[in-house]
């Protein structure tokens, strides 16, 4: 290499470090600001989940001091009381309130009223809301006409409830109420044929088929 050529090399490179140079002392800034923003956006993420996980220990503490009052009024005033600090949790704490008031008497507004908080919700997931819905219409006490229970239950029967075949369980003993027997043994024989049919299903299946008069393969 010519002498002329070393020092091309050398001015192109002394160019290269004062434009870096350069670059650097105009835009260092953003760097820095690159550099606060990530470690302060940690930070926050980080106390965010020490808030998270600091409000549902308060949570779980309330709701357990909530349950150990041995009576259940005492406990559905103490729930009453408690604030969800998340939806999930207040779908937990819902499940807790309308299990304490139904313990008052079947078919009690408030239980109901509680669980309908989970039904509307749309943070709550589906499975929840299901379970809900048959809660409640569990609730509905005798008192109810029978076709308004029934349709309680007829509304849960849809593709992909997970409550689906208990549903249909309960509108077949309404229809047994309703004096409509055929009607109810046609379907508890369509749950017996369900390949969603559980063990503990088809056993109380085939029971309420006996108590009705239908002769199992068994029997």
């Amino acid at each position: 290499m010519s002498d002329t050529d070393s020092f091309i090399d050398e001015v192109s490179e002394e160019v290269r470090q004062d434009r870096l140079f350069g670059y650097m002392r105009k835009y260092g800034w953003v760097a820095g600001a690159l550099v606060l923003l990530l470690v302060g956006g940690t930070a926050v993420n980080e106390a965010r989940r020490a808030s998270a996980q600091a409000s549902a220990e308060s949570f779980g503490d309330e709701v357990i001091t909530a349950m150990l009052n041995n009576e259940s009024a005492a406990r559905v005033t103490e729930l009453a009381v408690i604030q969800a600090p998340s939806p999930q949790a207040n779908v937990i704490l819902a499940f807790l309130q309308s299990g304490e008031e139904s313990l008052g008497s079947e078919g009690s507004d408030a239980a109901i009223a509680a669980l309908d908080v989970i039904k509307a919700s749309p943070e709550s997931a589906q499975v929840y809301r299901d379970l809900a819905g048959f809660k409640a219409a569990l609730l509905l006490g005798a008192g109810v006409p029978a076709a308004d229970r029934k349709a309680a239950f007829e509304a849960l029967i849809v593709p992909g409830s997970a409550f689906r075949l208990l549903a249909e369980e309960q509108v077949a003993l309404i229809e047994v109420e309703m004096d409509d027997k055929d009607a109810a043994i046609a379907r508890l024989n369509a749950i017996s044929q369900d390949a969603e049919l559980t063990s503990s299903l088809r056993q109380r299946v085939e029971q309420w088929k006996l108590v009705l008069g239908v002769k199992t393969a068994t029997g």
